[in-house]
C-alpha cells in the first residue's frame, strides 16, 4: 500500500460551477482530485492566441511519461515513502504514445511551441524514442517544428543518447546535484555513481543533443559547498549550469525554508570566484535568470521560484503520466483529459471538442502559488496537498 495519504473525494472546482458544471468520475488510480473537463456545446477553433485570466499565453507543455524513477532523491522521491511497497501506476493507466501525440497536437493548435518529456525518469519508459519520433513529426500551424527536449537524471543517457537523437530529440537537460561521488550517492539514495551520469552527459554532447543544460538543486547544508566546484567543472564548455532553489513541491520531501539557499547568495558565491555579468532572458517566460562569465567562459543560470516568484509570465502546462492536466507545478488538483481521450462516458470526442475543453480550462487559469507563498508567514500553508514532482515532472 502507498504511504501517501489517500486523496480527497473528487469534487468539481467550485469556481467553475457558475459557468459550466464539470462531471467528476472517480477512478481507482486517481492519486489526486481531477474533474472530467466540460466540453462546450460550441467553441471557436483554436487559433494559438489562448490566454488565462492573467493574460498568460500557453506556450510550453511538459509531459510526464512515467511516474517511476531509479533514484530516490530526498527532495523529490524520498525512499521512506517511495519504498518497495509503494504502488506505482499500472501500465494500462498510462497514456499510450498515440494518446500523448494526439493531445500534444491539440495543445500545439492552442499555441504550444515547446514540449519537454519528463518523469519520474523518462528514459525508464520502454521504447521512448518511438514517442520522440512521433512528437518530432508535429508542426506548428505555421509549419515550424517544435522545440522538443527531455529532462533526465542521466543514469541511462549513455545508452539512449544516439537513439533519441536519431528519433528527433533536439536537446536534453540533466539533473546533477553534486560532483563529489559520496555526496551524489547520498543524494540519489541508490548508491548510483556520479561517473555514470558524467559519461551520459558526454554521450549526449557527442551525438549533438545540445545545448545541454545541467540542473543542480541546492539544499543548504547538504550540497551547497558543491556550487563553485560544479561551476568550475562546466566552465569553458557549451553546457549551461543552472542552480535551482530547493522547492516545496508535493507533501513528502520534508521541505523547510531554512534549507533553501536563495539564488542571490548563489550568485554572490560564484561572483567571488568568477566575475559574472547579467544577461537578458532568451524569451518571455524563461524560468532561469541568466548570467555569463565576464571572461567569456560560458553561462550559468539561477531558478528562484521560492525567493523571486516568476508566476506573472508562467506559460507552462503539465500533463501527468495518466493524462491529468495540471496548470501549476504546485497544483492540488488536475483535469482528467484521459476520460475524453478514451471516451469513458460512452461518447467519442473529436479533436476540436477536446481542444475546446482545454481552451476553457486555460482561460480560467489563475494559478500563482509562488507569489502567494511569498506573501505568507513561514509557518503558514495554502491548505490542500500538492501533487508530487515525480508525478508531473519538474
Amino acid at each position: 500500500m502507498s504511504r501517501i495519504p489517500p486523496p480527497q473525494d473528487c469534487t468539481a472546482n467550485s469556481a467553475h460551477n457558475s459557468a459550466v458544471t464539470e462531471r467528476v468520475i472517480p477512478l481507482a488510480d486517481h492519486r489526486y482530485r481531477a474533474a472530467v473537463p466540460s466540453v462546450p456545446a460550441s467553441a471557436r477553433p483554436a487559433n494559438g492566441l489562448l490566454t488565462d485570466t492573467l493574460g498568460r499565453p500557453l506556450r510550453d507543455l511538459r509531459i510526464s511519461v512515467t511516474d517511476r524513477c531509479n533514484f530516490r532523491c530526498s527532495y523529490c522521491m524520498p525512499k521512506a515513502v517511495f519504498d518497495k511497497h509503494y504502488e506505482f501506476l499500472p501500465h494500462d493507466s498510462l497514456l499510450s504514445f498515440e494518446e500523448i501525440t494526439r493531445v500534444a497536437r491539440i495543445f500545439v493548435s492552442h499555441g504550444v511551441r515547446k514540449i519537454r518529456l519528463t518523469g519520474g525518469e523518462p528514459l525508464l519508459r520502454k521504447n521512448l524514442e518511438v514517442l520522440v519520433g512521433m512528437l518530432a513529426a508535429l508542426r506548428t500551424p505555421d509549419g515550424e517544428p517544435l522545440d522538443l527536449t527531455l529532462t533526465t537524471n542521466g543514469s541511462l543517457l549513455k545508452r539512449k543518447a544516439q537513439a533519441l537523437k536519431d528519433a528527433g530529440l533536439q536537446r536534453v537537460t540533466v539533473s546533477l546535484d553534486a560532483l563529489d561521488d559520496t555526496i551524489f550517492r547520498r543524494m540519489n539514495d541508490m548508491d548510483f555513481p556520479v561517473a555514470d551520469v558524467l559519461e551520459g552527459i558526454d554521450a549526449a554532447e557527442r551525438v549533438g543533443l545540445g545545448p545541454i543544460k545541467i540542473n543542480m538543486v541546492i539544499k543548504r547544508g547538504t550540497n551547497d559547498h558543491e556550487i563553485v566546484p560544479m561551476a568550475r567543472h562546466f566552465r569553458g564548455t557549451p553546457i549551461v549550469l543552472r542552480f535551482i532553489e530547493y522547492m516545496d513541491v508535493g507533501a513528502t520531501n520534508g521541505w523547510r525554508m531554512d534549507e533553501v539557499l536563495p539564488s542571490a547568495q548563489v550568485i554572490e558565491r560564484l561572483n567571488a570566484a568568477f566575475a559574472l555579468q547579467p544577461i537578458d532572458p532568451n524569451y518571455i517566460g524563461e524560468t532561469a535568470e541568466r548570467w555569463r562569465y565576464a571572461d567569456g567562459g560560458g553561462e550559468i543560470g539561477v531558478i528562484s521560484s521560492v525567493t523571486q516568484a516568476f508566476c506573472h509570465d508562467c506559460n507552462r502546462a503539465r500533463l501527468s503520466t495518466e493524462g491529468k492536466l495540471f496548470l501549476c507545478l504546485f497544483a492540488t488538483a488536475g483535469h482528467d483529459l484521459r476520460a475524453l481521450l478514451r471516451n469513458q462516458d460512452g461518447r467519442t470526442y473529436a479533436d476540436d471538442e477536446i481542444a475546446a475543453a482545454i481552451g476553457l480550462i486555460w482561460q480560467r487559469r489563475d494559478d500563482r502559488y509562488s507569489e502567494l507563498r511569498g506573501a505568507m508567514r513561514p509557518d503558514e500553508t495554502l491548505g490542500e496537498r500538492r501533487v508530487e514532482m515525480h508525478y508531473i515532472g519538474g
